[in-house]
């Protein structure tokens, strides 16, 4: 590929997401060429002199590099099925989200189409998309993310390779994802309780700040320990934590508001108990976590 080819580009998908790396790609100088269901969601975009594919076949064969970005893997192989004759010798760089067993198979089913798939997992909302400090997770044929880096580094400034295998980059996208989700829903837990009590989101603002700062350090004590299969009660005791967590279960409950968070913390506590954990450090959890319950 020249670098004349190198500076063009398609995206498949134009949501919020979308948008902003089309965008981001215009805002580089790359000939931008588009294609979306609605396809209205393009006139900002080609305003702004990208090209609409009047079909997912011409979007395909517009450039080698074709930038995916859809709800899931069933809305990829919707779209992309239909036109998996103009797939052959295609990179697909897919930042759609799903599972990282989906992006296997989606990188399979590319590959015997003649096409090349690159799973991406971007760490950031659409504001995000086009600065430095963003990044994005991939995985894939090692030579094909070297070869396409600059491209990739429109989306995202920093680019993390982490293996052959395409569910890799998946799968560091939903570990990130997992610690998001419920991290902000214990967030909408406090403000709950805190409402139920008279307060308001910015009365809690610098304590819960503060919590949250403090969780780095307990990420990095417990990762040695955990690796090394050590969850002696020397700091902490999950008797202890199981009697906070019920502390926290029964605050919530005086107070009125919705249990179904902490009841769930309360019962994987229980659980290590159950095991038989109750002298240890709560880090034993992770070894009943491990396990899909019976």
């Amino acid at each position: 590929m020249s670098s004349t080819e190198q500076q063009s580009v398609t995206v498949i998908g134009l949501g919020p997401m979308g948008q902003a790396m089309a965008a981001a790609f215009l805002d580089r100088g790359y000939a931008v060429t588009l294609w979306n269901r609605t396809a209205s969601r393009a006139d900002a975009l080609t305003a702004r002199g990208a090209v609409l594919a009047p079909s997912v076949e011409d979007a395909l064969a517009a450039n080698e590099v074709v930038i995916l970005s859809l709800t899931d893997y069933a809305a990829v192989y919707d779209v992309l099925e239909p036109a998996a004759t103009a797939l052959s010798g295609r990179v697909l760089v897919n930042l759609s989200s799903d599972t990282p067993e989906r992006a296997r198979a989606a990188a399979r089913w590319a590959a015997g189409r003649g096409a090349v798939q690159l799973t991406g997992g971007v760490t950031v909302p659409p504001s995000g998309i086009g600065q430095p400090s963003s990044s994005t997770f991939y995985s894939g044929p090692r030579e094909v993310f070297d070869k396409h880096r600059p491209v990739l580094e429109v989306v995202t400034g920093r680019t993390e390779y982490r293996g052959e295998d395409p569910g890799l980059a998946a799968l560091f996208y939903q570990i990130g994802m997992v610690m998001f989700w419920t991290s902000m829903l214990s967030y909408w837990q406090a403000i709950a309780l805190a409402h139920a009590n008279g307060l308001t989101a910015a009365d809690i603002l610098p304590h819960a700040t503060d919590t949250a700062n403090s969780l780095p350090g307990f990420f990095a004590f417990y990762a040695e320990r955990i690796d090394a299969g050590r969850h002696t009660g020397d700091v902490d005791r999950l008797a202890m934590g199981t009697a906070s967590a019920e502390h926290v279960l029964h605050t919530n409950a005086d107070a009125g508001v919705d249990t179904t968070l902490p009841a769930a913390v309360v019962e994987l506590f229980r659980r290590g108990m159950d095991a038989g954990h109750a002298a240890d450090s709560f880090s034993a959890l992770v070894e009943s976590m491990k396990k899909a319950e019976a």
